[in-house]
């Protein structure tokens, strides 16, 4: 595996993946890398992320307040039960005042989906996928989804609106290139995560692209936001910082926090349903 880089001459260890997370089976199931992505702007990384679908389950959590309505809440932390099987957390999209976006866990939508809209889903084989979502309101038969505006990427091209920098999300000071995050598919079905500061819409959709997804949307914005954290040890212990963020802890989610979040557990110890305890 090796992301190639785009600004010559590489870095050493640019674009190659090493774990981010400890072992499952043979190796993780989380692979980290950093890579440059915009020849004009040397200095600025990329953090991106690689979820293995195989030997994964991925979980949505409401925070202790957004969203503004969930059932079961939970505490906004990744459930004590749960954190031996833990591998990865990372932020989720927008808060609710920024604009509707459905949001629902285990078939139950505290907030509808909307037709048109990206879409994070998982369904209870442990499938998971990014779509365009075109059904109903609320899915019984979804574990999770969790929508947060457009496309960014489909059918391994940029939206053709990544220009309009207005469409995807109010930016601190007005600034169209500032910290952006991403989860995307590839074409075998695996996650991929970036983050990257100095990003537009259309820069974060070719940095998509670069690392792999035929289909992505744009998740949080904004310096204080972006963070994905994966573990070197099983119950949440020795926290791996992929997003070098000051303002968020490698042990954000393993304490109460505001916003909804995702989590990346072992298969093995799970069932179909996003597990509250």
């Amino acid at each position: 595996m090796h992301v190639v880089p785009v600004v010559p001459p590489p870095l050493r260890g640019e674009g190659s993946w090493h774990a981010g997370s400890y072992a499952v089976g043979r190796s993780a199931p989380i692979r980290f890398a950093t890579i440059r992505p915009d020849p004009a702007n040397r200095g600025v990384l990329a953090y991106v992320a690689w979820i293995d679908h195989t030997r994964t389950r991925l979980a949505l959590y409401p925070g202790y307040a957004n969203p503004p309505t969930a059932a079961p809440r939970g505490s906004g932390e990744v459930p004590h039960g749960q954190r031996w099987r833990l591998l990865a957390t990372f932020n989720a999209g927008f808060k609710w005042r920024a604009g509707p976006a459905g949001f629902l866990v285990n078939g139950r939508a505290d907030e509808p989906l909307l037709r048109g809209l990206g879409t994070v889903v998982a369904h209870p084989d442990g499938r998971v996928d990014i779509v365009r979502w075109r059904g109903p309101s609320t899915l019984p038969t979804l574990t999770l989804a969790r929508q947060n505006l457009r496309l960014l990427v489909d059918n391994g091209r940029p939206d053709p609106n990544v220009g309009n920098v207005a469409l995807w999300g109010t930016t601190l000071g007005g600034s169209p290139a500032v910290w952006r995050t991403s989860i995307g598919i590839d074409r075998h079905g695996n996650l991929l995560y970036a983050a990257a500061d100095y990003q537009t819409p259309s820069s974060l959709a070719a940095l998509m692209i670069r690392i792999g997804a035929v289909r992505a949307i744009e998740l949080d914005i904004n310096p204080e936001w972006a963070s994905f954290n994966g573990y070197a040890r099983r119950g949440g212990r020795s926290p791996i910082k992929l997003v070098p963020n000051p303002q968020e802890s490698s042990a954000r989610w393993l304490y109460p926090d505001s916003r909804d979040f995702f989590a990346v557990y072992t298969r093995a110890g799970g069932g179909a349903l996003v597990p509250f305890r």
